[in-house]
C-alpha cells in the first residue's frame, strides 16, 4: 500500500469514528442534552476536516464546497469551548451573545465571496494553487493557530474557576467532569502540535516528510477518536455540572486595600461572634453527621442549619481557612478513623468504610485520608492494631 492509499484509509476510518461518536452523542440518554449536542457537532466538524485526506477526489469540480470545508475548521474550537461551559455549569444555556464565537468564520467567508466564491472555475483553480504557497495561506494558518491558542487558554481559565467553585461549594469527591475536560484539552493540545509540525513541513523542501507527517497526523487523530469511544462507553451519562451563579468567597468577603480592610458587606455573620457561629457549625457536624451524605453541598448544609449559604461559605472558606470540600472531608476521615479503631468493626473492608463515611471513590478516600493523617487507611489500621 503506497503512502497516499494509507492516508486515505486512515482518513476514512477517522471520519467514520467521528460520525459514530456524533451519532452516539445525539442518541444517548442524558440530562445534559445541550452539552452532548455541542460535542456531537464538534465531532461532525472534525469529520469534515479529516475528510480532506480523501475527499479532494470528489470535490475537484466543486471548489466552492472545498473552500467552505476549509473555513469550517474555525468553528471547531468555539464549539468545544461552549461544550466545556455546558459540562461545567448546569445553568448554562445558549444565548445570542454566543454567536460572537462565529465571527472569524463569518468574516473569512465574506472575504472569500468576491475573492473566490464569485469568480469562474479557471480563476478558482489558480487561486487554490496560490493559496497553498503564498503568504495568504500562511496568514490563514496563523489566524487559525491564534484562535486555537485563545480557546485553549480560555478553557484552562474556565477549569480553574470551576475547580475553585467546586471546592468551595461541593463535597462529592467525584470530579469526573473536571478531569474529563482537563484530559481532553491536554489531548487536543498534544494532537494539535502534530498538526503544526505537519503544516510547517508543507513550506519546507521535504515534501516526502510532509506526506509521512499526514500519515502520522491521521493516525494520531484516529487514536484520539478511539480514546473518545472508550470514554463514551464507560461514561455514557457524560457528567454532572455545578451552578455558575455561585460566587467565589473572594468576591463576597471584605477586600484588602493598602493593608486595610474595607467593608463591602454588612450581615449578621460579621456582626455576631464568629467563634460562636463556628462552634455551632462544628457541633452540628459532630452531632448530626450531615457529611455522611456523599453529595452534600454547601447549599444543603446551609438549609440544614438554617443559615444563609453565603454566611456558611464565609465562615468555612474564609474564617476557618478551609475549602468546604476539605472541611467536610476532615469529618469523614475522623469518622473513618473511629471505625478503623473499633474492634467490633475489624472485618470492615476499606470499600465498606469509605462508602459509609460519605466517599464514593477509593482513590479519593485514600488521598484525603493520607492528607489528614499522613497514612493510608491500611497503614493506620495496622498501626492501630499493633499498638492496642
Amino acid at each position: 500500500m503506497d503512502k497516499l492509499s494509507l492516508i486515505n484509509t486512515i482518513g476514512t476510518f477517522a471520519v467514520f469514528v467521528s460520525l459514530l461518536l456524533a451519532f452516539f452523542l445525539f442518541t444517548v440518554h442524558t440530562n445534559n442534552k445541550l452539552g452532548n449536542r455541542l460535542l456531537a457537532f464538534h465531532f461532525i466538524l472534525i469529520a469534515i476536516d479529516l475528510s480532506g485526506f480523501f475527499i479532494y477526489k470528489y470535490t475537484a469540480h466543486f471548489l466552492n464546497i472545498e473552500i467552505f470545508r476549509w473555513t469550517l475548521s474555525l468553528l471547531t474550537m468555539p464549539l468545544f469551548y461552549l461544550y466545556a461551559l455546558s459540562i461545567c455549569f448546569t445553568n448554562f444555556t445558549l444565548r445570542p451573545k454566543h454567536l460572537l464565537h462565529g465571527i472569524p468564520f463569518t468574516v473569512i467567508n465574506i472575504i472569500f465571496i468576491p475573492r473566490f466564491y464569485a469568480v469562474n472555475s479557471t480563476e478558482k483553480l489558480g487561486l487554490i494553487e496560490q493559496l497553498s504557497t503564498t503568504p495568504e495561506r500562511i496568514v490563514m494558518h496563523f489566524l487559525g493557530e491564534l484562535q486555537f491558542v485563545f480557546y485553549i487558554v480560555a478553557i484552562f481559565l474556565l477549569l480553574h474557576k470551576y475547580k475553585k467553585l467546586y471546592l468551595e461549594n461541593y463535597t462529592n469527591p467525584s470530579t469526573a467532569n473536571y478531569k474529563w475536560l482537563f484530559q481532553i484539552t491536554i489531548v487536543f493540545l498534544i494532537a494539535h502540535s502534530f498538526v503544526i509540525i505537519k503544516e510547517l513541513l508543507q513550506y519546507s523542501p521535504y515534501k516526502n516528510a510532509f506526506i509521512w507527517a499526514n500519515v502520522i497526523v491521521g493516525s494520531v487523530a484516529l487514536s484520539v477518536l478511539c480514546w473518545f469511544v472508550l470514554k463514551a462507553l464507560y461514561n455514557p451519562s457524560l457528567f454532572r455540572g455545578i451552578d455558575a451563579s455561585l460566587p467565589l468567597v473572594k468576591d463576597i468577603i471584605p477586600i484588602e486595600v493598602n493593608n486595610k480592610y474595607v467593608a463591602l458587606i454588612q450581615d449578621h455573620v460579621m456582626q455576631q461572634s464568629i467563634s460562636t457561629k463556628i462552634g455551632e457549625l462544628k457541633k452540628y457536624m459532630a452531632d448530626k453527621e450531615p457529611f455522611l451524605e456523599a453529595s452534600l453541598s454547601i447549599q444543603e448544609l446551609a438549609t440544614k442549619i438554617n443559615m444563609p449559604m453565603r454566611d456558611v461559605s464565609i465562615l468555612i472558606n474564609h474564617h476557618m481557612g478551609q475549602h468546604f470540600f476539605d472541611f467536610v472531608n476532615e469529618y469523614r476521615i475522623k469518622k473513618a478513623m473511629t471505625i478503623l479503631k473499633d474492634p467490633t468493626k475489624k472485618d470492615y473492608t476499606v470499600q465498606e468504610i469509605f462508602y459509609e463515611v460519605g466517599f464514593n471513590s477509593k482513590s479519593s478516600f485514600n488521598t484525603a485520608f493520607k492528607k489528614y493523617s499522613g497514612q493510608t487507611p491500611t497503614e493506620y489500621k495496622y498501626n492501630t492494631i499493633s499498638t492496642s
